[in-house]
């Protein structure tokens, strides 16, 4: 109960025993409390060191400081300690924000757009934002399952940001309701506060912090070659504008992927649009995040719920019964 005032559990017992046996030598308190008497010498010590203790009388003994006398100087001192860190702690918040101005104000047009060569250069960057967004961290997750290191790479910096009130919402597609680990995180996220979207397509990847600073990939293809982060108005609210629609059409996390009046789930829809505009099921399995096996699949159902035996057929019958 007493280690915030640097008492560990051993040295309390001691004291304790001490407030209650004032008398009571090492060899007795040891017996007391099952301790060797190098662990009481060892107590006792401490409490000297916390002037817990005072010569009695005789001054040949020691004697326990009362609680109400003990305790509550050693309580005051605490506390003017942690009252200076915390003036330091301010002081160097000050600080930071100064740096942070001087650089903002020496940042030249040239630097609207900053380039992160790396994934690792990425998850770094994305860790300083998260400890100093104030607002919200809005991200598109596009492509397959979030790989595992990269979930336990971003759950340190958003339990962080969550804590200190941060907004954070991330659409995902459809395609990772199917992944264990990405329902786990999206039910961890939850869990603190974040919330959790999916549509069948998404564009790029894409992370925006308090509407000032957004990051996309340096390759869509290619998340390993880094990203650019872009800052301004100018670069930066195009894209929270395609955020929001994309929330907007998006489905909870947690609940059934949704059905259209024609019983169709949106990512049968996107599979029937991309398929009409040329794309094959390679090419539409990457832009729905699917396994190619999966992306066939659908398309044999879908035949079958049209009565069509071929994929010509399965595209005009589509038109006719206004699926497309």
């Amino acid at each position: 109960m007493l280690q915030a005032l640097g008492l560990n559990a051993l040295t309390e017992s001691v004291y304790r025993a001490l407030l209650a046996d004032p008398d009571g030598g090492v060899e007795q308190i040891a017996t007391t409390l099952h301790l060797s008497e190098a662990e009481v010498r060892e107590a006792l010590d401490e409490l000297l060191e916390l002037t817990l203790l005072r010569p009695a009388a005789d001054s040949r003994t020691l004697r326990a400081v009362s609680p109400e006398v003990g305790l509550t100087r050693l309580l005051a001192r605490n506390q003017n300690q942690l009252l200076f860190r915390q003036q330091q702690l301010e002081n160097a918040r000050t600080a930071i924000e100064a740096l942070s101005a001087e650089y903002t104000d020496r940042r030249t047009d040239d630097e609207m757009v900053v380039r992160l060569d790396s994934l690792e250069a990425v998850r770094d960057r994305l860790e300083e934002l998260a400890a100093t967004a104030t607002e919200e961290c809005l991200s598109l997750m596009r492509g397959g399952a979030v790989r595992p290191d990269s979930i336990q790479a971003g759950k340190h910096p958003n339990r962080l940001a969550l804590e200190r009130g941060v907004a954070i919402r991330s659409i995902f597609q459809d395609s990772f309701r199917n992944d264990p680990d990405t329902l786990r995180y999206a039910r961890w996220l939850a869990d603190l506060g974040g919330q959790t979207r999916t549509v069948p397509v998404l564009p790029m990847r894409l992370v925006i912090v308090d509407r000032s600073i957004a990051l996309i990939p340096s390759d869509p293809g290619d998340g390993r070659r880094g990203a650019l982060e872009l800052h301004g108005q100018a670069l930066v609210q195009p894209l929270r504008a395609l955020f929001d629609e994309l929330w907007r059409n998006g489905a909870d996390f947690g609940q059934p992927a949704p059905r259209d009046d024609q019983d169709l789930t949106g990512s049968e829809r996107a599979l029937l649009q991309l398929l009409g505009d040329g794309h094959t099921d390679e090419s539409a399995a990457r832009r729905l995040g699917l396994s190619l096996r999966t992306v066939r699949r659908m398309m044999q159902d879908l035949m079958n719920r049209l009565g069509a035996e071929s994929r010509f057929q399965a595209g005009a019958q589509a038109a006719r019964n206004d699926w497309l």
